[in-house]
């Protein structure tokens, strides 16, 4: 009997803690769900910690892990705020970004402080498609520890703006139906009506909204879609 109070309590108290995690990654923000500061990754780590000690062990009082969550939380939304105010606080709780290239010389005093090797400096530089350490004007080490690469003038990529040339391409889109559901609000964002978009079906051999997979407006006007049940063939050998 005890161990099925136990099990039981376990449960609920994974029931009521994951949507507090939630509910703390949200007010947390973007910041610190992807490449986490070392700041916000202690705020991860301790709270991964005092979760982890409430589920697994059914004597530890609930209410005060839920405190506790939630004081970790404010402290942290606290802190970052006034990080944000506080230049020299920031610097204390955060890292600077560091210069490893520069001018096509690798900085080595640089690297030895943040402990990188020259392999990695290397590789990293690699990912940015820089293969020749003398193209880089300069080369940053990131706070969230990527690398951000600025080549010299002479080998930078030429764009149809240094040209003059005119160009259409690009853009991206924006989703207007999916599944074969319409998304009203943003048609209607669009200033674009039902009427408008049946012309645009029309137009491509296309009868019904629910005969389209997705179908979207690009940012320059232009419509295109996938209808539902299209086999697509000879695809690249990247999937098994």
């Amino acid at each position: 009997m005890d161990l099925l109070l136990d099990l039981l309590k376990v449960l609920g108290r994974i029931v009521t803690i994951l949507p507090i995690l939630l509910v703390i990654g949200l007010i947390m923000g973007k910041r610190a769900i992807g490449k986490l500061p070392v700041f916000d990754f202690l705020v991860v780590l301790v709270l991964g910690s005092v979760v982890g000690a409430d589920i697994a062990n059914p004597n530890v009082d609930h209410i005060h892990t839920i405190v506790a969550m939630i004081a970790i939380a404010l402290l942290q939304k606290f802190i970052i705020r006034n990080k944000l105010r506080n230049r020299k606080l920031g610097k204390l709780l955060t890292f600077e970004p560091t210069v490893v290239v520069y001018n096509g010389e690798i900085v080595e005093k640089n690297i030895k402080s943040i402990h990188y090797s020259i392999d990695n400096i290397l590789q990293m530089l690699r990912q940015k498609d820089v293969y020749h350490i003398n193209d880089v004007e300069l080369a940053l080490i990131e706070a969230n520890g990527l690398m951000s690469v600025k080549l010299k003038p002479e080998k930078e990529k030429i764009t149809r703006g240094d040209l003059h040339l005119p160009y259409r391409g690009g853009g991206y889109d924006i989703p207007l139906i999916m599944d074969g559901t319409l998304q009203k609000d943003i048609l209607e964002r669009l200033d674009k009506n039902e009427e408008w978009l049946e012309n645009q079906l029309r137009a491509c051999g296309i009868n019904s909204i629910e005969n389209i997979f997705y179908g979207a407006i690009t940012n320059q006007g232009d419509f295109h879609c996938s209808v539902k049940g299209k086999k697509v063939s000879n695809l690249p050998p990247i999937e098994n």
